[in-house]
C-alpha cells in the first residue's frame, strides 16, 4: 500500500502520524516497553508540557525476545481492536522463558540483547532504534517517520513500520517471487494467487526477507503485508500491516544460513522427505485425458528406455467429471482401483494422487459437508459457491477440525488402496467475503488458508504412513509451510524464459525458509521444443525434486525425440548416484533450515560476486550448477575462489572468475567446490538403494581436515568418513563400518579398500 506522493507528500486523503520521541519507559529484566509521543499536523516539535498531550496519540512500542538471536517489536495504536485470528504458530516461541535475553539501563540508553543481536534506544533522542550486532556494528535501525500508524483515503487504519538499508544492503526472498532475484526497488504485496510464474503475484508468500548484511526480518502477520523495498525510499524497506498493530522480529546472523537457522527454528523445521521421494516423477499431465492402458504403456516406455522411475502421479482427471472432489476414480477410465495402484506397486513404484479443497456441487461430498456444516458460509449463512473450476464449487472449511477429520477420512480410503502422497493443489483463490466456523478474520485466513490445507493432509500421512514416510507436493504455502514439504514451482511457460523465472522463484522460496522446491520440466503451459525440454531435464534432475509435468500435453521424454530420452537417462542416473551426498544435505535441512537448493550467497556470503545471482545455484554444500537456458548451449556463470572441478568431465577451473562454456545436451557446468568430499553411490537405478554398497568418496586433492557422513534411509548416520592430508597422500578413514570404498581423487588416482584407504598425490 503506497501511502506517499515522492519522497516528501503524501498521497490525496492520507493522514500519516508518526512516532516522535519516548515519553515514558518501563524496562524488565528481559523485555522494555516505551510509550512513544506522536507528532500532530499543527505540531512536529517535542511535548513540551502537558497542554501538547491533548488530543495527541500514543503508540505502545513493546521489545522482547521470542528465542535466542531474535529480538521482536510490537506497535500499537489502538489495543482493544479484538483479533479474531489466526496467527503464526511459532514452535521456537519461548518469550520469557528462555532466560536468553537481558536488559541493561546506562543514563538515558535502554539496551535490549538477545544472543549475538542487541536493540537500542535512546530516550533523549528523536524516536529511533537501533540494531546491532555481537561486535557493536550497526546493522539496521528504525529511524525518522520508522513508526507510525496511517489512515487512507477510504478511512482504513494501517499501522507502518519501516528500518533503513545501507549502502549497497541487498534483500532476498519473502516467499516464491518470479520477479527479480534482488528484491530493491520493488512494491511487493504479501497476498496469496493463482497468477503463474510470470508476474508479481505469487503462490506462496512469506512475510520474512534476508539482508546482505546478515539479519533477517519476519513480519508475524498472516495477512496482507505490503512492502516496499527501496521504492517509497531508496534507502528504507518499509512494511504495513491494514490493523492497530504491527509486530516484526529482526533475526541475528552474522551468516546467511544462521539467519535461517533462527528463523527456521522459530517458525518450524522442514521434515525430511523420504528418499524415495528424491527419484524421477512422471505425471498424466493436467489436462489430458488417460485410462489405465495409457498409464501403463507410460511405465513400460520408460522401462523400454530405460530411464528409470519413482513416482507415477495421477493428476486431475482421475476424477469423474463435474466430481471434483469426491476422491472416487472415475469408474469409466479406471474400473479397478484397488487392483491398479498394486500393480504399480508391484514394478517399484510410488503413487502420487492430485487433489484440491474444491468440492463441486455435482460431487456426493458436497450435499454431505453441506450438511455437516463443513463448507464456507458466506456471512447470510449461504454455502460460499462460484463456477471456477467446478461447477458450483465450494470450500472446505479447514479451521473447523470435524471438517478437518471428514476430509483426511476420505483421504484415507486412497491410502488404503495404496496410494502414498498427494499433490495438494490450489489453495490460493480463498475468498475474503465468508464466515469461518471459528471466526476468523477473512483477511488474515486468505493466505493462512495454505498451512490449515497441506498440514490437514500432512498429518493424515504421518499418521497413516509413518514419520519419514509424509510427503505433500504442495503449490501454496505461507510461513511456516516450510514443515509440510514438497512445494512446487507452480504454472509456468514451456519457454527459457520460464525456465528461469521458476530457478528465480526457487531462490527466492530457498532464502525464505523452505529446504525443498521443485518445479515442471519442460515447463507447463504449452508443448516445449525438444532444446527446451532438454535443458530442462538437466536443471529438474538437478534440483531438490524432480518431475516431468505439463498442461495440455503429456511430457513422456519421447515425445521429444531420442536425445531427449538419452538426457532423461543420464540425469536421472547421475541424480541416483549422488543420493548419498544429496541426502546428506537434505538431513541438513531437516535439522537446521538450511535448503538442499542453495543461492551461490549463502554459502559464499562474503563474496561480491555471489550477491545478484539468480541464474545459477549450489545443490547441497559442495556442487556448483549453471543451468543452460539456451538452445546452442552457451551458458555464462560464475566461479568463487578455488580450483573447481566438473564433476562429468574432471577438467578445472581456478577462480574467482566468470566462465563462458558452451556445452550439449548432455552435460551443463557442474563443478565441485575446493575442499570437498563428494559421496557417490553405485546403484544408479533408485534412489533409495544401499548407499554404502560400492560407495565411491571422490575427493579433491585440497581436502584436509574434512570429514563425510553417509545417512541412513531414515536420515541417521551410517558411516563417517574422515579426510586428511597425509605427506604426498590423501588418507581416508572409515568409522561406522566395515565395508569396502573407493577413494577418488582427481588428477591423481584411485584406491579401494576397508577401514582406511590412501591415495598418494602425483
Amino acid at each position: 500500500m503506497k501511502f506517499t506522493d515522492g519522497f516528501w507528500l503524501t498521497r490525496d486523503g492520507v493522514r500519516a502520524s508518526y512516532a516522535t520521541e519516548v515519553r515514558d519507559l518501563h524496562v524488565g529484566d528481559d523485555h522494555f516497553t516505551a510509550y512513544a509521543a506522536v507528532e500532530r499536523v499543527e505540531r512536529v516539535e517535542r511535548v513540551e508540557h502537558r497542554e501538547h498531550t491533548l488530543d495527541s496519540p500514543l503508540l505502545t512500542v513493546e521489545c522482547f525476545s521470542p528465542a535466542e538471536g531474535v529480538i521482536g517489536i510490537r506497535t500499537t495504536h489502538h489495543a482493544g481492536k479484538a483479533n479474531h485470528g489466526p496467527e503464526f504458530v511459532l514452535p521456537g516461541d519461548d518469550t520469557g522463558g528462555g532466560g536468553f535475553a537481558r536488559t541493561r539501563r546506562e543514563g538515558p540508553v535502554t539496551e535490549l540483547t538477545s544472543g549475538p543481536l542487541t536493540v537500542r534506544l535512546d530516550r533523549d533522542g528523536p524516536w529511533g532504534l537501533t540494531f546491532l550486532d555481537a561486535d557493536g556494528r550497526r546493522l539496521t535501525g528504525v529511524e525518522s517517520k520508522g513508526t507510525a500508524f496511517v489512515v487512507d483515503a477510504d478511512g482504513a487504519h494501517h499501522m507502518v513500520g519501516q528500518l533503513a538499508l545501507a549502502v549497497g544492503e541487498n534483500v532476498y526472498g519473502l516467499g516464491e517471487r518470479f520477479t527479480p532475484y534482488v528484491k530493491n526497488g520493488q512494491t511487493v504485496d504479501i497476498w496469496q494467487a493463482d497468477g503463474g510464474t510470470s508476474s508479481e503475484q505469487a503462490y506462496k508468500n512469506v512475510p520474512f526477507h534476508l539482508s546482505s548484511r546478515g539479519y533477517g526480518l519476519f513480519v508475524n502477520h498472516p495477512g496482507k503485508v505490503s512492502y516496499e523495498i527501496g521504492s517509497k525510499s531508496v534507502g528504507q524497506v518499509r512494511f504495513s500491516v491494514e490493523d492497530q498493530s504491527l509486530e516484526f522480529y529482526v533475526v541475528a546472523g552474522p551468516k546467511p544460513k544462521e539467519v535461517l537457522a533462527r528463523y527456521t527454528a522459530l517458525t518450524g523445521r522442514p521434515a525430511l522427505p523420504p528418499a524415495w521421494s528424491f527419484g524421477l516423477w512422471l505425471t498424466t499431465s493436467f489436462r489430458t485425458s488417460y485410462d489405465e492402458e495409457a498409464v501403463t504403456s507410460f511405465v513400460d516406455g520408460m522401462a523400454e528406455r530405460k530411464i528409470p522411475l519413482s513416482v507415477l502421479h495421477f493428476d486431475r482427471s482421475w476424477m469423474r467429471e463435474y466430481q471434483w472432489s469426491d476422491f472416487q476414480t472415475d469408474p469409466e477410465t479406471f474400473p479397478d482401483p484397488e487392483g491398479m495402484p498394486a500393480r504399480l506397486k508391484e514394478r517399484g513404484l510410488r503413487i502420487g494422487m492430485w487433489i484440491n479443497p474444491y468440492i463441486g456441487q455435482r460431487s456426493t461430498l458436497f450435499a454431505e459437508g453441506a450438511a455437516l456444516g463443513y463448507l464456507v458460509k458466506r456471512p447470510n449463512g449461504d454455502i460460499w459457491q462460484r463456477d471456477l473450476w467446478e461447477a458450483g464449487t465450494a470450500l472446505v472449511d479447514f479451521t473447523n477440525p470435524d471438517a478437518r477429520a471428514w476430509f483426511q477420512a476420505k483421504l484415507k480410503v486412497l491410502l488404503d488402496q495404496g496410494v502414498d502422497c498427494f499433490k495438494t493443489d490450489f489453495g490460493e483463490r480463498v475468498p475474503t467475503d465468508v464466515v469461518w466456523w471459528d471466526g476468523s478474520d477473512p483477511e488474515r485466513m486468505h493466505n493462512y488458508y495454505a498451512q490449515l490445507y497441506n498440514q490437514c493432509v500432512f498429518e493424515l500421512l504421518e499418521k497413516e504412513r509413518g514419520e519419514g514416510e509424509a510427503l505433500l507436493l504442495a503449490r501454496s504455502a505461507t510461513a511456516g509451510g516450510q514443515q509440510f514439504p514438497v512445494h512446487w514451482g507452480g504454472d509456468c511457460f514451456a519457454s527459457f524464459e520460464a525456465m528461469a523465472q521458476s530457478l528465480r522463484g526457487g531462490l527466492s522460496l530457498s532464502l525464505s525458509g523452505f529446504g525443498f522446491w521443485s518445479h515442471d520440466i519442460g515447463g507447463f503451459e504449452g508443448t516445449p521444443e525438444p532444446a527446451v525440454f532438454m535443458r530442462w531435464l538437466a536443471f529438474g534432475l538437478l534440483s531438490s525434486h524432480s518431475g516431468l509435468h505439463g498442461n495440455t500435453s503429456y511430457r513422456v521424454p519421447w515425445e521429444f525425440g531420442d536425445e531427449a530420452v538419452e538426457v532423461a537417462r543420464q540425469f536421472t542416473e547421475l541424480k541416483h548416484r549422488l543420493m548419498p551426498y544429496l541426502y546428506g544435505a537434505a538431513v541438513e535441512a531437516h535439522r537446521i533450515g538450511v535448503p538442499l537448493m542453495r543461492p551461490m550467497l549463502l554459502e559464499f556470503p562474503d563474496d561480491p560476486g555471489c550477491r545478484a545471482l539468480d541464474r545459477q545455484y549450489m545443490l547441497g554444500p559442495d556442487l556448483l550448477v549453471a543451468p543452460v537456458f539456451s538452445a546452442d548451449g552457451e551458458v555464462e556463470f560464475y566461479v568463487p575462489e578455488g580450483v573447481w572441478t566438473h564433476l562429468l568431465t574432471g577438467e578445472t577451473v581456478t577462480g574467482p572468475v566468470w566462465r563462458r562454456e558452451t556445452h550439449g545436451f548432455a552435460s551443463l557446468p557442474l563443478y565441485v567446490r575446493p575442499g570437498a568430499v563428494l559421496p557417490l553411490g553405485a546403484d544408479d537405478q533408485r534412489p533409495d538403494g544401499d548407499w554404502l554398497e560400492g560407495l565411491t568418496l571422490l575427493v579433491q586433492p585440497d581436502a584436509d581436515g574434512v570429514s563425510v557422513t553417509v545417512p541412513d534411509l531414515a536420515g541417521a548416520e551410517a558411516a563417517a568418513f574422515a579426510v586428511v592430508r597425509d605427506g604426498g597422500a590423501v588418507r581416508v578413514t572409515a568409522s561406522g563400518t566395515d565395508r569396502p570404498f573407493r577413494v577418488r581423487v582427481p588428477g591423481a588416482g584411485s584406491a579401494r579398500g576397508a577401514g582406511e584407504v590412501v591415495v598418494p598425490l602425483r
